[in-house]
């Protein structure tokens, strides 16, 4: 379902860290640790959650996947707890890329073990560990969680090392995600990444405040910034499964119900439910946009965790 984006065999160069800031001790930052990971998994629980949802798996179906269900992604949420701890403590730490990400491909395998060798969070295990590093090096350093702030840790820190990982992709044989790119010059977590996760922060958390905003419930924030995604994003996800038409579709789809005003529209749940069938009906999986709510999520509950 999501692509693969830490496993390559070019690290790039670490650059030495800077010099060490007053910080919080040794429990403070266990503790921090700890509570990034629960938020972690309690953002990839929310949009495992949301519905409807086109294509997508929920507890209440399957959507365009007859080799997964919800049971399946608790596992895998399961599995990844303590990665989301590690790869925090290891941004605190100052650690260079190469060390996260050995931290990421550890997380795929846990991940494959619990679900059976099926890929269910390969994407979020990139873009939600980067974001959990940052939450570590930004309070390491004593700058705030605000959306703006993790960005610019993220680039800062990691910035360089993150476009030398984009550049090495396919180096040990191309994934679906990778394939897919290179057929439809479709881009992916790599880019996204080498680039600060544009999508969550310039598309994402917008659509998500501005729901907020009009005083749309929790569900109606998510619907709209998935369906907001969706209309943004070259999904390789869906790219592997049905091709450009199927780009087409989830776009068209997705433009649509943002045109008639997203969940402000009475209409919005049954028109959410009919994107839900037909995305169904052509084996249509939204699989990047989902993993990218899931870091939009995080993103919004990082930036409560300032002054705690």
């Amino acid at each position: 379902m999501r692509a693969a984006v830490f496993s390559s065999s070019a690290t790039g160069h670490s650059r030495p860290s800077v010099a060490a800031l007053p910080r919080p001790g040794h429990a403070a930052r266990k503790a921090f640790a700890r509570e990034v990971a629960r938020l972690a998994v309690r953002s990839l629980h929310a949009e495992l959650c949301l519905y409807p949802k086109p294509g997508l798996v929920s507890p209440v179906d399957n959507g365009s996947h007859d080799d997964m269900d919800a049971g399946t992604f608790m596992r895998s949420m399961f599995a990844l707890r303590h990665y989301f701890r590690k790869i925090c403590v290891a941004g605190w730490n100052d650690a260079p890329f190469a060390q996260l990400k050995k931290l990421g491909i550890a997380a795929e395998a846990a991940m494959l073990n619990a679900t059976q060798g099926i890929n269910t969070h390969r994407g979020a295990i990139f873009s939600l560990g980067m974001l959990c590093a940052s939450a570590g090096r930004a309070r390491a350093q004593g700058t705030p969680l605000a959306p703006s702030g993790l960005r610019a840790i993220m680039l800062i820190r990691w910035g360089e090392e993150l476009a030398q990982h984009a550049a090495s992709a396919g180096a040990t044989g191309p994934s679906n995600g990778l394939r897919v790119a290179a057929q439809y010059a479709v881009s992916g977590a790599r880019e996204e990444g080498a680039l600060g996760l544009p999508s969550v922060f310039e598309i994402g958390i917008p659509a998500l405040l501005r729901a907020r905003t009009r005083g749309a419930t929790v569900t109606e924030e998510r619907v709209d910034t998935l369906y907001a995604l969706m209309a943004h994003i070259s999904d390789s996800n869906v790219y592997h499964r049905a091709g450009p038409q199927g780009a087409q579709i989830v776009r068209e789809h997705a433009e649509g119900f943002l045109a008639q005003g997203g969940t402000a529209n009475a209409g919005w749940r049954e028109a959410a439910l009919h994107s839900h069938r037909v995305f169904m009906l052509h084996r249509l999986s939204p699989g990047g946009a989902a993993d990218l709510l899931a870091a939009c999520c995080l993103v919004q509950s990082l930036s409560a965790l300032d002054g705690k």
